[in-house]
């Protein structure tokens, strides 16, 4: 997935890894990008709600799998606690990783692998630090068939019209509101209208949240090419 281009002042990062290697070497490599200031660490879930508190920082990165609180606790804490929260970029080994999507679901904005390239990896911090998601469609739809369908229910309760199905089915393949709008030839006003509706019919945390519904209902059927 091609994530934009985001220009602005700099963003300040916690990362949470229970890895001291990974953690540390995140650090130094993501604070030699520009536009990011990694301002502390975190060895594990308590200690990334308590220096998200301290510190304040823009974004979270956050590995799911820590000792004490894993990261899908911590981020709901973070998120339900906190009056003006991080946004939470979930961090992954395995693109199978069926805590990545219950961090989805409770609240994360997006997620990125490990093995991707650093800079793509500071992108996705800077993108939503801008208050976008970061979806990568073909990995999230592995995660989703390997676990239970916790969601199953909740499309056909939300009673979407058609052209917000075939909004969310948009979304569902990665594309921003500017890309959806140029794709159904109709203003950027009226997809943020119909991607606000979505949201609220589905009860869902942000558009990444309602992609793993959509996921999970079987609006979208996961693609795995590519």
């Amino acid at each position: 997935m091609a994530l934009p281009a985001a220009a602005g002042p700099t963003v300040t990062l916690l990362i949470a890894d229970d890895d001291d290697v990974t953690r540390s070497g995140l650090g130094m490599l993501l604070t030699a990008q520009p536009g990011i200031t990694v301002v502390g660490e975190a060895a594990d879930g308590v200690e990334a709600v308590d220096r998200a508190r301290s510190l304040r920082p823009d974004v979270v990165l956050m590995d799911v799998r820590m000792p004490r609180l894993n990261g899908i606790d911590a981020t709901r804490q973070l998120l339900a606690e906190a009056a003006d929260p991080p946004r939470i970029v979930v961090i992954t080994t395995f693109e199978n990783d069926g805590y990545v999507t219950a961090a989805l679901s409770a609240g994360a904005s997006g997620f990125v692998l490990k093995r991707l390239p650093v800079r793509q990896i500071a992108e996705a911090v800077r993108v939503v630090a801008a208050g976008e998601a970061v979806l990568f469609p073909a990995a999230l739809g592995r995660m989703v068939a390997a676990r239970p369908l916790d969601s199953a229910a909740a499309l056909p309760q939300a009673a979407l019209t058609g052209r917000e199905e075939e909004v969310l089915r948009l979304m569902s393949t990665g594309l921003s509101n500017p890309e959806i709008a140029a794709s159904l030839t109709v203003s950027l006003e009226t997809i943020k209208t119909h991607v606000g509706n979505v949201l609220t019919k589905l009860g869902a945390q942000n558009r990444t949240h309602a992609v793993v519904i959509a996921y999970e209902s079987g609006l979208v059927v996961p693609r795995f090419a590519g």
